[in-house]
This record gives C-alpha cells, structure tokens and sequence, in this order.
C-alpha cells in the first residue's frame, strides 16, 4: 500500500513539473534572469520523481538524482538574488551558495560510498545517516537564504516573489524535517515518502503561478541586522558541519581511544579559534565591511547613521566631553575610526589643535596646517585622502601642502573640512579604522554632508560664546561708569578741598603738605580715570619713543621690594609706543608673573634688540599653564586661574600692545614657568618706512597708511 501511494504521488509531481515547465517557457514572462534555472530545475526534479516512483528512493540513482534536484533549486535561488539588477549584492551571496554547492556535492561523495560496495553494512548505514545531516544542512542553509531575500525585498517586489518564495519554502521545509527525523531515526522514512512527491507537485504549481505575476524585477533590500544574523547561522551552520565531517572522519580513519583522542583534539582547537578569534573587534570589524561592501548598494545605512550622529552631537554640555570632542566622535563614528582631532582657526586663519578625542600621543606643532592649504579646503570644500596625498596623488594640488607631521603620521586617513557659509570653521582629522580601506564616493558625500552640520554646531557655540562674552563686557562697562561717575565726583571733591585749603589754611606748612598730599591724590584718581576710560586698550593716537631698557629698569626697581625681580639688557633698546599704555600693559604681566612664582624665585626682565624691532620679555619659574589653556582660554576676559581674579589682565595687555602695532607672545609649560614676550617696531624702523615716502608728495598720507595697515596686520 506505501508503495502504490508513493508511485501515484511521484507520478503526479512528475506530471505537474512538466506542465509547470510547459507553461513557463510558453506563458512566463521572458525578461526574468532566473527563468532558464527554473526550467532546467523542474526537469531534473521531473527525472527524480520518474526515479523514486520506478525504482524506489533507496537506489542510489535515485540519491544522485536528488543531489542533482537539490544543486538545481540551489542555482534557482542564485538567480532570484541576481534579479535585484546588482552584482554587488551577489558578491556575499556567492560565498553561501558555494557552501551549499559543496555540501550537496559531498552527498554524492557519500552515496558513491555507500552504494558502491565499499563498506560493511553497519558503515553504509552510518554513511546514509551521514547523508540524511548532509541533506539537512543544505535545507537549513537554503531556508536561511529564502528568508533574507523575501525580507529584504520591497513591497512590489515581494508581491512577484511571493509565489516562488512560499513554493520554495514550502519544499526545503518539508525536506528539513524529513531529513532531520530521517537523521534522529537512522534510516529512512519510507512510510511518509509519498508525501514528497505530493510536496513535489504543490511546489511546481506554486512555481508556475508565480511566473503568471505581471510585475517586473526584484528589489534586494536586506536589512544590516538581518544579514547580520545571516552571517551568523550561516557561520555556525559551518562550524557544526565541520565538527561532524572531522568527527566522523577520525572515528572512521581511527579506532579506539585513538579516535576518541582526535575528536577531543578536534573540539580543542574549535574552542581556541572561538574564544581567540571569534569575539575579535578586528574580525567583527572585518565582517561588517564585507558584508556592507558587497551585499549592499550602498555602504551605510543613512537612516541609523544620522540618528546616532544626531544624538551624538546633540547632548548636553558636560556628558561625554566637550562640543568639540563629541563634533570629532559624530564623524568617526560614520566611518569607524578610533580616534580623530579637531583644528580651528587660530587669528591669523592659520589651523591650530583645539581638541582631541581618543588620540593622545600624536604630537601636533602650532600652526597644524599653513595658511594656503586652509584656504585651499576652504575654497574648495575639499575632503582629504590622506593616503593619496602621500602617494604624491593631488586634485587641486593638495599633496604639497600637507604639512610634514600629518604625512609621516600614517594612522591619519582622512582631513574633514567644516564649512559653515562659505567659511572654513574647522578641519576634522580622523584615524584610520581598523579595517584599512580607501575612502570613494560614498564616504566623500556623507562626509562632506554631516561636515557642514558639524560646523553649524561649532560656528552657533562660538556666537553664543560671543554674545555671552559681549553681555559680560556689558555689564562691566556699567559696573565701570559707575565706578568712574564716583571716582570723578571724589576728584571733585577733591579739587574743591584744594582750593579751600589754599584759602583758608593759617599753616604754611600744613597747608604745604595738605597741598602736596591732595594734589598727588588728584593726579592719581584723573590718571585712573583716564585708564578707565579707554579700557579695552583702545588706541590713543599718541606715539613716542619709548627705550625698553630704561622701562624695564624702573619696572624691577618699582617691584623688587615685595619680590625679587631682575633686569638684564643689551644696551638701548628705544621703540615708539604709547608709553602710559606699555607700562600698564606691562605692570600687568610682571604682577602674573610675580603671583604664579613662589616666594624666593625671581622674576626676569629682559630687554633684547633686534634692529628693526624691540622686545621686552617677562619670565618666571612658577606653576605654568597648559597648552590648552594657553591656546583657548588664557586671553579670553574673565576666565582666571587665579581665585578671584577678574580674568581681565591678559586681555587688555594683549589688546594695548596690538593698538600700538606690537605683538604678545606666550610659551608656557606646566610646573616650569611662562615667558611673555612684548615685541614693538624700534624707531629705525620707523625712519626706515619714513625714508621711502619722503621724496613722495604724499609721502605723509602713505607714511599714515602704512602705520594704520601695519596696527590691522598685528
């Protein structure tokens, strides 16, 4: 009765694969790239059927005949991924399939085995029940594929594949299970043998329907996390094929304790490669960018890639570093680089570090990038490769101007200008990830796209760093007009004392020192108002010639009764300056200097020339300041290291030196001292410029012109 039941069903699928065949190659849409597989897979599964019905499943023409059947649906399924019209996207597919392909060819390995004779009968039938897992894994594996392509297929795309795909999974369903209890069992199952013919003939009615489908083409979209997960099973699937193909290998090669030793020695040395190289961030890394390299039109996922570079960028002040900090992770997360830094311009537009994330021991010298290459990125919103500029590769003759330590730092990949309004706010520097690729046309649109997002970030901190610093200037404006209406009316007052005194006091001499002491009192608050008055060193117009040494001589002498200062010069050193303004400016830096020193370590003065310009150096021994300090906070108002300090000092000598045409520079050094030096154009140099206009009839407007250009300039 099994055997009639199982002759009518073969027959039958035997029957509806021919018309199944007929009726594709007559009516079936002739534009899909899996209809050739298709007829030539119902043609084999037609001889399989004729096979199984006239000689029974257990011959082993009939086991060949099934390993032809299952390579030919194999290749069906191959062609239903080409059908997305992308050959990237076979690239990862190709891998799996092949996997499939070799474990069904070693089922024919295993049936010549068994069948032809060359084991005793208790080996053939461990060889068929080797089979039957064989034929188990390859459903398992074809299942997991079927499932990615139906998921990763748009709307109408799914409805063209929703026939083939139920047809197929329908048939590698049952076969799972067949083969599965086939395998538990340890013989076939010849009381539902029959049902895989009726399988069969469900499975190419279902074919044939779904080549009837009017629409056209397959769109291929898998999510990441399903190919993922793909990856996965399709990886444990190897391994587990692999410990069963080696396990019985050694159990038939050797006997005894010596077999038993080689599968433990096998399961060893699993464990090790899954402990070491399994759970690996280079392999995980390795396998991402595989799989997004070839299965998938594009490399990133734009969706997730904008939400976590909007949440990244977007959190508060104070969680996870600062806006800088998290402006370099927003764009290293993209392309998964470890590390990165972030340049700013600095106030002669030349690139200088402001932060770094993640990348500590790389050296960056002040400025990190010259003037011409940041108005190259600037111009041209250029995004560097860096590997190409060190290959000498250049576009708009970038290579050159790189400067020498980011070349000769080869974990530097990538430079990232950030354009805000046609302005160049900063340059990302990003490491290299831990997969080396080279950067194309994807990275460079992203890039470039979350750049300029970036800097509308940075440019929108720096205008309410602004108004935040113009509302603080504001308010000590005010607090200052009402120090300067009190101080004015106390000199009012003053004054009015004087002239009572100078007509009332009997006593000449009371009236001598009450005038000498009044009068100095007088001058004293009129100077401090009129300090006050043009604070922000502004400008006064007023040049004189100025000798440093003899400034710098008076200014040990006025400070070296509560502090050691000393003085040491080459001789004369005259400049022209504002000389009240110098002094002020200078009394400032000697006074830090003396507040950062300890108690018996002295502070230096020291006068050098250098012919066409003169400087005053200010330097001391005491605790320093930091880079970063010095680079980003030193000279900005009212930020101060010292308690209570107003923070004002550095500012405004920094402001009163730049009015006179002069230069404040600083080195420091934590726990080693700082050295501020004040460098003023000498009176020869003043002549010197003075000399080239005087033959000129308007030698005095030019001569003014260039002193007005030289004061913008510095």
């Amino acid at each position: 009765m099994e055997e009639i039941f199982a002759f009518l069903a073969f027959g039958i699928a035997a029957l509806a694969c021919v018309f199944a065949a007929v009726w594709i190659a007559r009516c079936g849409r002739r534009d899909r790239s899996d209809r050739g597989a298709t007829l030539v897979a119902l043609s084999i599964t037609c001889l399989w059927c004729l096979a199984v019905a006239s000689l029974g499943a257990d011959r082993a023409l009939s086991y060949f005949a099934e390993t032809a059947r299952d390579l030919a649906w194999t290749v069906v399924l191959f062609r239903l991924f080409a059908n997305d019209g992308r050959d990237a996207s076979l690239r990862l597919v190709r891998p799996v399939i092949g996997s499939l392909v070799f474990v069904q060819l070693l089922q024919v390995f295993v049936v010549f085995v068994a069948m032809g004779g060359l084991l005793d009968r208790e080996s053939a039938s461990l060889a068929l029940q080797t089979l039957a897992l064989l034929h188990l894994l390859s459903a398992a594996g074809a299942l997991v594929l079927l499932h990615n392509l139906y998921a990763g297929a748009a709307d109408m795309s799914r409805r063209l594949l929703a026939w083939s795909a139920g047809s197929l999974g329908l048939f590698w369903g049952f076969e799972l299970n067949f083969h599965t209890v086939a395998y538990l069992g340890g013989a076939a199952l010849n009381e539902v043998n029959g049902l895989r013919g009726l399988v069969m003939a469900g499975m190419a009615c279902g074919i044939a329907i779904g080549f009837s489908r009017s629409e056209r083409g397959l769109t291929f979209r898998p999510s990441r996390a399903v190919t993922f997960q793909l990856l996965s099973l399709v990886l444990i699937g190897g391994y587990l094929a692999a410990m069963v193909l080696l396990s019985g290998w050694a159990a038939d090669r050797f006997s005894g304790d010596l077999g038993r030793i080689t599968q433990v020695g096998f399961l060893l040395a699993a464990a090790v490669f899954t402990v070491l190289w399994l759970p690996s961030p280079r392999f995980r890394d390795w396998a991402r960018v595989m799989a997004t390299k070839h299965l998938f039109k594009h490399r990133y996922d734009y969706r997730s890639e904008w939400i976590r570079f909007t949440h990244t960028i977007g959190r508060p002040a104070g969680e996870e570093g600062s806006l800088s900090e998290r402006a370099i992770q927003s764009l290293a997360d993209i392309t998964d680089s470890p590390c990165g830094l972030l340049l700013v311009p600095d106030e002669d537009d030349a690139l200088t570090l402001a932060a770094r994330w993640r990348w500590p021991q790389i050296e960056v010298p002040a400025p990190a990038v010259p003037l011409e290459l940041a108005r190259l990125l600037e111009r041209e919103g250029l995004i560097l490769d860096l590997d190409k500029s060190r290959q000498g590769i250049s576009h708009r003759g970038e290579a050159a101007m790189v400067p020498a330590w980011l070349r000769d730092e080869h974990h530097g990949w990538a430079a990232v200008p950030l354009i805000h309004h046609h302005r160049l706010v900063g340059v990302i520097v990003l490491g290299r990830p831990p997969v080396h690729r080279g950067l194309d046309w994807e990275d460079f649109d992203l890039l470039g796209v979350a750049g300029k997002q970036v800097a509308s970030y940075l440019a929108e901190q720096a205008g309410q760093e602004a108004l935040e610093e113009a509302r603080r200037f504001d308010e000590f404006n005010r607090r200052m007009a009402f120090v300067m209406h009190d101080i004015k009316n106390l000199s009012s007052q003053m004054a009015l004392l004087l002239a009572n005194a100078e007509k009332h006091s009997e006593n000449p001499e009371f009236r001598k020192d009450m005038l000498i002491t009044v009068r100095n009192s007088s001058d004293k608050l009129n100077a401090l108002l009129a300090r006050l008055g043009r604070y922000g060193g502004a400008d006064s117009g007023r040049r004189e010639r100025v000798d440093l040494a003899d400034l710098g001589r008076s200014l040990a002498a006025r400070f070296t009764h509560t502090h050691p200062v000393s003085f040491s010069g080459c001789g004369r050193c005259p400049v022209l300056a504002d000389r009240e303004c110098l002094e002020q400016a200078l009394v400032h830096l000697v006074q830090n200097a003396i507040d950062a020193s300890p108690a018996r370590s002295p502070v230096e003065i020291q006068v050098t020339n250098h012919g066409l310009r003169g400087a005053i150096v200010i330097a001391d021994a005491g605790r320093g300041m930091s880079a970063q300090f010095v680079r980003n906070e030193l000279f900005k108002p009212f930020v101060s290291t010292k308690e209570g300090g107003f923070g004002i000092g550095a500012h405004e000598a920094r402001a009163m030196v730049r009015a006179m045409g002069g230069r404040l520079d600083v080195e420091s050094r934590e726990s080693f001292g700082s050295r501020f030096s004040i460098s003023l154009p000498t009176d020869a140099a003043e002549k010197l410029l003075a000399s080239r206009f005087d033959d000129s009839p308007i030698g005095a407007e030019r001569l003014d012109e260039v002193h007005t250009k030289r004061n913008e300039v510095a």
